[in-house]
């Protein structure tokens, strides 16, 4: 008889050795209830990852002319930390892998300790611009929980159930933007200053670090790939999703940014007046995410995904018109829209990319497990890239909005821009994912006589 190899010791925290979600036995007896468990947990520490990574958009209502700065030393400000957490993004991916889904996690949430600490001790006037714009640049890390939370949770769901446990996973994430936005509106309400509200924030992330490292497992399936990356890299289609994530993410974080002070700056209100008004659309834009998911699992990613470009771009239109008649009732009601537009898409453009790898695989003429792990690797691997490139379209939005104050004191020209990239994005949405040439065959594979997701469908 030979002898069963032993099961290598892990480091840390609790590993689960075997995970098949595509079982459907295994996912109904054992699977749902353990992936659930970890989707919630993951859930709170995204969003407070959220929270402190749009931290400065709200602090930069606190600050006014007794700081010294100008509109545009806000908008490089934010998007300095947008650039950062955008960075992050790249190695929290990878770091899943490496420590565990739930040691990550753990680790990530007690990382946001750093920028929130450090932000208290220097908010009051007199701190030089140059100080504020390093502890501003510590926040950043609060984008990357959103990466390795994605990668984790991927990798617990079936691909059947994928957009809506991702398009949960996001949305309750992206929920922090509008929270903290809430919890500023009452602090600023209450009189309070900036240090009330990072006061606040500090116990928050000591209670979702010890509900990380007390609720949630690591999967042992997951392994560390670099390969995954070079090859997640190398295909087209990770670039040309990067593309679109950065119309439909990039906006809703670009946007959650600048909301707040393109109504100080270009409608003169003050920063409880803008705070009345800043949450609203973050926070439809988060909680209709899970829809678009839901959406992109019925009828298909990408055709969800072009109609959200066609009605952003509307949107948009309704911005620049808004704007040019300086209306604040249309402009806010149409950025507002905007703002649920770019949640809807989030979700659906961000269930493509499992999609689109199994499709892959099975084109390649793999079945069963094989496309699975086949389509999870590329995928898990593509996110973080794909998530990483998005969140850069944020930093583009605010620099947009900077140039745009800087050259007519207001957003009409960043409006513009922001128009014709949608219209791109629609586009390259029809073109790559949707268009079916005379004569030509979308290519679909069949195992047997079942159909399975062609690109279009992903």
């Amino acid at each position: 008889m030979t002898a069963r190899a032993p099961i290598p010791p892990r480091r840390t925290g609790r590993w689960i050795e075997h995970w098949d979600a595509e079982d459907e036995e295994f996912w109904r007896t054992t699977g749902r209830r353990i992936a659930r468990r970890n989707l919630w947990f993951s859930v709170l520490s995204e969003h407070i990852g959220f929270s402190v990574w749009t931290l400065w958009s709200v602090l930069v209502l606190f600050m006014g002319p007794e700081y010294g700065l100008t509109a545009a030393d806000k908008f490089l400000l934010t998007s300095l930390v947008t650039l950062v957490g955008s960075v992050v993004r790249v190695p929290y991916t990878f770091a899943v892998a490496v420590f565990g889904g739930r040691n990550w996690t753990v680790i990530s949430a007690a990382l946001l300790l750093v920028p929130t600490v450090a932000a208290f001790a220097v908010m009051h006037p007199g701190t030089s611009f140059t100080t504020f714009v390093w502890v501003g640049l510590l926040a950043g890390i609060g984008g990357g929980n959103f990466a390795s939370s994605m990668t984790n949770i991927n990798a617990y769901f079936p691909l059947r159930e994928k957009g809506w446990a991702l398009g949960l996973n996001a949305g309750g994430g992206n929920v922090g933007v509008a929270a903290i936005q809430l919890v500023a509106l009452a602090v600023i309400a209450a009189n309070g200053g900036p240090r009330v509200l990072l006061g606040i924030y500090i116990p928050l992330i000591v209670v979702a670090a010890v509900c990380a490292a007390r609720c949630m497992d690591n999967l042992a399936t997951v392994r560390n790939d670099t390969g995954a990356a070079a090859d997640a890299a190398r295909d087209p289609h990770t670039w040309i999703m990067s593309v679109l994530y950065i119309g439909t993410f990039g906006s809703f974080i670009g946007y959650s940014f600048a909301f707040g002070q393109v109504l100080t700056g270009q409608f003169g209100r003050t920063p409880l007046q803008a705070a009345y008004l800043t949450f609203v659309g973050p926070l439809l834009g988060s909680l209709i995410r899970p829809l678009g998911g839901r959406l992109a699992d019925r009828y298909g990613g990408a055709r969800i995904t072009l109609w959200c470009y066609v009605a952003m771009a509307a949107a948009t239109a309704g911005l620049i018109v808004a704007s040019m008649r300086a209306s604040l009732p249309l402009f806010v009601t149409v950025f507002v829209a905007l703002f649920a537009l770019s949640g809807l898409g989030n979700g659906s453009s961000y269930t493509m990319i499992p999609g689109i790898f199994h499709a892959k695989a099975l084109s390649r003429g793999l079945q069963g497990e094989a496309a699975t792990a086949y389509g999870r690797r590329l995928s898990g691997a593509a996110m973080g890239l794909i998530g990483a490139v998005g969140a850069l379209g944020g930093v583009g939005i605010n620099l947009a909005f900077r140039q745009s104050f800087l050259s007519s004191g207001s957003g009409t020209g960043a409006f513009v821009a922001f128009l014709v990239y949608y219209a791109v994005c629609f586009a390259l949405t029809w073109a790559v994912y949707l268009r079916r040439p005379a004569g030509r065959t979308v290519t679909t594979v069949t195992t047997g006589a079942e159909p399975r997701l062609e690109h279009a469908e992903a």
